[in-house]
């Protein structure tokens, strides 16, 4: 069963690349005590993704921070390097911190995994946005049907 608003968010580590390399990041330090945005893609470097969602985001991070964000955060089942390399390539900088859910332990468990086997990309993140106070889900918007209709930048903006 997927996670839903007033759920907290399984405990899990996760990666994220800094300047001297990759470093593990657990929930409790990315959403223990803060307001979060957090939006995942199916994968880094896609169409969707690359020329929408994380440019929403990084185009409305200095609005969305100014709602009482502390952070935003990108999530994708891909390594670390990837979500790194994506993320300089985007411009995220300190705007957007990329997060590597690499084997997609997190995505399962909070129960938003889908199978791209056929296209030949296993299993990825669906697309959504939430909104995370101290670790708790107050907003949930998954995306139906491979659109980006209510997990976009501008609809989470919206919801704060």
């Amino acid at each position: 069963m997927a996670i839903q608003v007033g759920d907290k968010l399984p405990d899990a580590t996760l990666k994220v690349m800094t300047g001297e390399g990759p470093k593990d990041a657990t929930t409790k330090e990315l959403f223990g005590g803060k307001k979060v945005v957090l939006f995942a893609v199916p994968g880094a470097f896609t169409p969707t993704c690359s020329a929408k969602h994380l440019p929403g985001y990084i185009q409305r991070a200095k609005d969305i921070k100014a709602r009482g964000v502390d952070t935003i955060v990108c999530l994708s089942v891909n390594d670390v390097f990837v979500m790194g390399a994506w993320g300089d390539a985007q411009g995220a900088g300190d705007d957007v911190v990329m997060v590597a859910d690499g084997a997609g332990d997190f995505t399962r468990a909070l129960g938003l995994e889908f199978d791209l086997s056929a296209a030949g990309l296993g299993l990825r993140s669906q697309r959504f946005a939430a909104v995370i106070e101290d670790g708790r889900v107050k907003v949930l918007n998954v995306e139906k049907g491979g659109k980006l209709e209510t997990s976009d930048a501008e609809t989470i903006l919206a919801a704060l």
